[in-house]
């Protein structure tokens, strides 16, 4: 039989571990981020993503989790313990300091919400405070008026009830943080997109929205992916006993605790993403993946509070619902409010969080595990119903007051948003001095082996089917038999361009290495010709692309007829439809070799 003190180990195994899991989200909110943004901005958004982790759990330390514990205690009947507030920065023992940790992630998730919001415009040391504001005060608060027994909380101690709580007689119902942590994290990134303003070209003359899709759909989708694997530590996890130990001693396995959240948690998540898909279908024609990854996450934080509290059947309505408020949520966001919200936390979090919380008593669980409507009323009936209502405007109302006077401080410091400059240039290079995507390689990689732009194999030897030595001129050396004359006036020089598809560029590179011509440079470029132009949508927004990707490869020739490289390049990149590109031949009046000084073709 196991006794109290194993099954107290194994329950705090459990909490390390959904600790762990619910951390792993930090990477999936990278990856979510980054994607919704331009490629000269994803340094940034993943710097930011760092500092809400590093930065946050030292500040969630030295203060944070002791403001949680002063709200509670001055917002109810509990006596004033300022020491015991913060009992947790000296030797409380290894629970107490597990017990921190696991809510320090939870207030890292708060802070990391607001980063998808002011993406690509805002100053980083403007940020910085603000998210370090938000981990030591402005999510405390929220945590100290309900999870640390304050204003909204019922005690075991009727007379330590919070304020509210003690008046309507029922404790506010917030089970993993539906509002405590995602709607605070939403509410704050909205009133920061609003005050540091859109993006430059967001909205035009007319205030009308312009997109501006973001780089990698990819990186968002496989980020929503990773968010949802550590959503099961953020429910799961804070069922945070999984064995009880009752009075006689005896031990029980919590599971049917454990299986109600896990299975509200999953159905949550699976009606959102089909609501959202439903929804984008019906309004814009056609599923898009991106309304279906936020309609995955709605759903989620729609059923975050609720798990614990709500039938399975309850539990797919709630995330349902988040799911189809996301696209209309966002559009109300953008078009009438005309805050360009990037990430469309507000919609995902803010929103989502605050009606599944609502409707927690509407689809209540009753002591037997089922109920119809008539039975909904398990936690309080109408006082329950009012105390959700007012527990949300309690919680937003602090978020939004609070979030506006720091971003005003931080305005007065720093200023909220970068320089048109720098927001042109992209914050990777004007914050950090970095490009996560660099244009142009080096002579070898870290390992001295030789790299390529397109992230296939150099050969040095031209391919398995060409023997012998290839030389810088793509050719053996003929300046033997070339005649003094022909060296003198420097021979004919040409260049080749080639403006094709870029997946046709290792074809291309295997052609000019056949015909003796593998000296080649490759530049990525955008342009316009004879391609017709395409529209693409963002967030149901459409948008016109006319400049396409294509590859540039100029090969400089001296003893190779450049008749025989234009054959090779057009024979290569040819696939019969509109848009394969160009080849120019151009002149060369001379060249220079860097190394020797020396000219002409042989310089080539």
């Amino acid at each position: 039989m196991v006794d109290a003190a194993v099954a107290d180990s194994i329950n705090s195994v459990w909490v390390l571990v959904v600790t762990f899991l619910i951390f792993f989200m930090q990477p999936g909110f990278a990856l979510l981020e980054a994607g919704q943004v331009r490629a000269k901005n994803v340094g940034n958004v993943l710097t930011k993503n760092m500092t809400d982790w590093a930065m946050g759990v030292l500040v969630y330390f030295v203060v944070g989790a002791g403001v949680a514990g002063v709200v509670g205690m001055l917002t109810s009947g509990a006596a004033f313990d300022l020491a015991a507030a913060f009992s947790y920065v000296g030797a409380p023992g290894s629970t107490g300091w597990i017990d921190w940790v696991f809510g320090a992630v939870f207030a890292m998730t708060a802070a990391t919400i607001v980063s998808g919001a002011v993406a690509e415009r805002m100053d980083f040391r403007s940020y910085v405070l603000f998210a370090a504001t938000l981990t030591g005060l402005i999510y405390p608060v929220v945590q100290g008026l309900t999870w640390s027994g304050g204003l909204l909380a019922l005690a075991d101690n009727p007379a330590n009830n919070g304020f509210v709580a003690d008046l309507l007689g029922v404790g506010y119902l917030d089970f993993a943080g539906a509002t405590v942590v995602h709607m605070c994290g939403g509410l704050a990134g909205l009133v920061a997109a609003k005050m540091v303003g859109p993006r430059r070209g967001r909205f035009d003359a007319n205030g009308d929205s312009q997109p501006i899709p973001g780089h990698s759909m990819l990186l968002a989708v496989l980020g929503t992916l990773v968010l949802a694997f550590g959503w099961y530590g953020f429910n799961v996890g804070t069922q945070a006993t999984v064995l009880s130990v009752a009075d006689d001693g005896s031990v029980s396995f919590m599971g049917a605790a454990l299986g109600r959240v896990v299975l509200v948690t999953t159905l949550g998540m699976g009606a959102g993403a089909v609501a959202a898909m439903l929804v984008s279908t019906l309004r814009q024609g056609k599923p898009d993946p991106l309304w279906m990854a936020n309609g995955l996450l709605a759903g989620l934080v729609a059923v975050t509070g609720a798990v614990p509290h709500v039938t399975w059947w309850g539990g797919l309505v709630i995330g349902a619902i988040g799911g189809t408020l996301v696209l209309p949520t966002y559009r109300w966001v953008v078009d009438s409010l005309k805050i360009d919200d990037v990430c469309g936390v507000f919609a995902v979090h803010g929103a989502a969080g605050a009606v599944g919380t609502v409707l927690i008593p509407v689809f209540a669980a009753d002591s037997a595990g089922t109920a119809v409507l008539g039975d909904a009323w398990a936690f309080g009936g109408l006082d329950q119903l009012a105390m959700q209502v007012v527990g949300v405007a309690v919680i937003a109302g602090w978020t939004v007051v609070a979030s506006a006077v720091v971003l005003t401080v931080a305005d007065v410091l720093f200023g909220l948003r970068v320089s048109d400059e720098e927001e042109d240039l992209g914050l990777d290079r004007g914050e950090h001095g970095v490009t996560v995507y660099p244009e142009f390689v080096g002579d070898s990689a870290s390992d001295g082996s030789p790299t390529a732009v397109d992230g296939g194999e150099v050969r040095t030897d031209g391919g398995d089917d060409l023997d012998g030595e290839l030389r810088t001129d793509g050719g053996e050396r003929h300046s033997e038999s070339r005649s003094s004359s022909e060296q003198s006036s420097g021979g004919d020089i040409k260049m080749v361009v080639g403006v094709v598809r870029p997946d046709r560029l290792r074809e291309v590179k295997t052609a000019l290495a056949q015909v003796g011509a593998p000296s080649i440079t490759v530049t990525n470029v955008s342009g316009r010709g004879s391609q017709p132009a395409k529209t693409g949508q963002w967030r149901g927004e459409e948008y016109t692309v006319d400049l396409h990707q294509k590859v540039k490869v100029e090969c400089v020739v001296a003893d190779i007829p450049a008749e025989e490289v234009v054959a090779a390049i057009r024979e290569a990149a040819d696939t019969g439809e509109p848009g394969d590109g160009k080849i120019f031949v151009l002149p060369v009046e001379n060249a220079v070799q860097v190394r020797t000084g020396i000219e002409g073709p042989d310089a080539v």
